[in-house]
């Protein structure tokens, strides 16, 4: 029972003692002193009217009928009787009308016992008769009953405003309470948010206990992260310059090559450092660090300034630079060595020959070993050229370049057409189970052209600020989907759509019609774009959230340490980016690194999902690590 209900019951019978109390106390004095009063009447009207018949002077029977027929109508009397000394009646006036002026009920319960008023009537010195007059109750009756209503009148009234009173009293006492509770269902669904301390000192406490236990959580689910990011990095990551190191660059390497969400093309450029023993032995090792960290500063604001570009160390003298999005192959090549040749110079003056630079542009699904083959080629070829040589290898014909407008009037004139669809990948537990379906979105340009990939058209789609409109159609597709299979799906949006408040309301919108959908429906944002548009995001996760979709993070992984920061939201999944998932049966360091993962992971709640398993091998070794689900080739077959 709430306590709202609870209230009013205790206020029902608090009121409902009160007024029996007061109801009784009211009721039997107020008929004591009607008794009284009415007592004291009769006898003082029996009286009066005894001395005015011993006043006649004949004691004619009708005038003694006339008198006590007069006073009878002009008073309220029940009764007057003059009766003789043989007790025979000589004049008798009864009341005939209304009886009561209260329910019977109430009469029988609270009866008015009256004593009639007696006098005796004097003809000189004989006595010519007794008088008996009894006054009407009816009147007190009415009186009392009226009485009685007025009091239940007000009781009511001051229950039903004590009632009210209390229950916004109650409001502003369980407000805080309802707080608490809806801060203990938020860490239950793994949403970890603090309340402001009431006043009530009881509810303070209890508040303050939960907001200390939500801090260290936090701060849990912090420093676990900081340990894995601080794990990942001395695994992955160069220790002199901080870049991805050889192993961790292949990896993302190849997760490109294989990944249909990647650009079609791309450059793969390689710098060289010349000489750098030579270096070592003349200016000190210590000089020499300082050399390749500042290449890799350099290279590193090249990537900050272009998104999806990422730069590595790949051992002692060879720095690595990937483009997904890169076409005009010498171009770059040229721009690197002017700007890294003019940065160098002015700190190594002594210094003639710093680097060789050889790029190569590569295709979505080309073999790693031919590129790297290639790749070894181009800096051959640029170390021949001389000092701070570079060389650019483009094989094939430049993919054909469309203009933007162009790009818009196809894309626009596809969405409009609705050649849109989707094509499924399955997400399996360890037993084999469907956890759900990614749903890849594939576009045709032309009625009868090929179905292009995301990678095809979802780049310049962002550049024209389209990636909103086909998100919405990707997932107006998915409810239309859903309708008609079982199990749940997974959508992913872009970047730039979690940016787009109008989609938030959009999106709002279309998933309210379909309520019954929600909760089969996953939908996910990269790692990237969660944290470059983390309020956007943030309010977009509520939302879905409140509507019971799952929530998910994909290509999780290089920004462990920022994870804390979403920890408020009650992420539902990890998709752990293919890049550590890849050859993990041969990786020590990254198993170690996923295994606490998946372990902290757990720990809060969240499912975590291995993605691009190419192998066998990879695929038996995830459960070990703790992964709840994988996708990718080897789930696939």
């Amino acid at each position: 029972m709430s306590l709202f209900r609870q209230l009013w019951l205790a206020v029902i019978s608090m009121m409902l003692v009160i007024f029996i109390g007061s109801f009784l106390v009211s009721v039997l004095t107020a008929r004591a002193y009607l008794e009284q009063q009415l007592s004291i009447k009769n006898l003082d009207n029996a009286g009066a009217l005894a001395l005015t018949l011993s006043q006649l002077p004949d004691k004619d029977p009708t005038a003694i009928e006339l008198l006590v027929s007069a006073q009878f109508d002009t008073g309220h009397y029940q009764e007057i009787r003059l009766t003789d000394p043989a007790h025979r009646i000589i004049v008798e006036r009864t009341y005939a009308g209304e009886a009561l002026g209260a329910p019977v009920w109430f009469a029988r319960v609270f009866p008015i016992r009256t004593t009639p008023g007696i006098a005796q009537v004097q003809d000189g010195w004989r006595q010519l008769g007794t008088l008996t007059v009894s006054s009407h109750s009816r009147y007190a009756y009415r009186e009392l009953w009226r009485g009685a209503l007025k009091l239940l009148g007000w009781l009511l009234a001051a229950g039903f405003l004590a009632g009210v009173i209390g229950m916004l009293l109650l409001r502003m006492i369980v407000r805080p309470l309802n707080q608490v509770v809806g801060q203990a269902q938020a860490i239950s669904e793994r949403r970890f948010t603090t309340l402001s301390e009431p006043r009530t000192p009881e509810l303070k406490s209890v508040v303050r206990a939960m907001n200390q236990m939500v801090a260290r959580l936090k701060q849990m689910f912090a420093e676990e992260a900081e340990r894995l990011d601080h794990l990942r990095r001395k695994i992955n990551h160069d220790a002199v310059t901080g870049l991805p190191n050889r192993d961790a660059f292949m990896n993302l390497l190849q997760a490109t090559l294989a990944s249909e969400d990647a650009a079609p093309v791309g450059v793969l450029l390689f710098v060289r450092m010349a000489d750098l023993g030579e270096i070592n032995r003349h200016v000190g090792h210590g000089k020499a660090d300082l050399l390749l960290q500042q290449v890799a500063t350099f290279l590193n604001a090249h990537c900050a300034q272009h998104t999806g570009h990422i730069a590595a160390r790949l051992n002692g003298t060879d720095f690595a630079l990937l483009a997904p999005d890169a076409i005009a192959i010498a171009d770059m090549a040229e721009k690197i060595v002017v700007l890294l040749s003019q940065q160098l110079a002015a700190d190594w003056p002594t210094v003639k020959d710093h680097f060789h630079v050889g790029a190569i542009r590569y295709r979505r699904g080309d073999e790693i070993t031919t590129l790297l083959a290639a790749a070894d080629q181009a800096l051959a070829t640029a170390e021949a050229k001389g000092p701070n040589g570079w060389h650019a290898t483009d094989e094939g014909e430049e993919p054909l370049a469309r203009s933007a407008d162009a790009w818009r009037n196809l894309l626009t004139t596809a969405i409009t057409e609705k050649r849109l669809k989707l094509v499924f990948f399955p997400v399996r537990t360890p037993s084999g189970q469907s956890l759900h379906q990614e749903s890849m979105v594939r576009l045709q340009t032309t009625l009868e052209g090929p179905w292009l990939v995301a990678g095809d058209f979802i780049p310049m789609a962002a550049r024209l600020k389209l990636s909103s409109t086909i998100d919405f159609e990707v997932i107006r597709l998915a409810l239309d989907t859903l309708q008609s299979i079982p199990g749940d799906l997974a959508v992913h949006l872009s970047t730039d759509t979690i940016a787009d408040w109008g989609f938030h309301n959009r999106l709002s919108s279309l998933l309210n019609q379909h309520p019954d959908l929600c909760a089969r429906l996953w939908i996910e944002v990269s790692e990237y774009g969660a944290f470059r548009q983390l309020e956007a995001f943030r309010d977009l996760a509520r939302t879905l959230k409140a509507l019971h979709c799952r929530v998910g993070i994909e290509h999780a992984g290089q920004r462990l340490s920022d994870l804390a920061q979403l920890a408020d939201l009650g992420l539902d999944y990890l998709k752990v980016d293919s890049s550590l998932v890849r050859a993990i049966d041969q990786h020590t360091g990254n198993q170690e690194l996923l295994k606490g993962l998946c372990k902290m992971a757990r720990t809060f709640g969240i499912t975590v999902i291995a993605e691009g398993v190419q192998t066998e091998a990879e695929l038996a070794l995830l459960p070990q690590l703790g992964f709840d689900a994988a996708t990718g080739p080897a789930v696939s077959k």
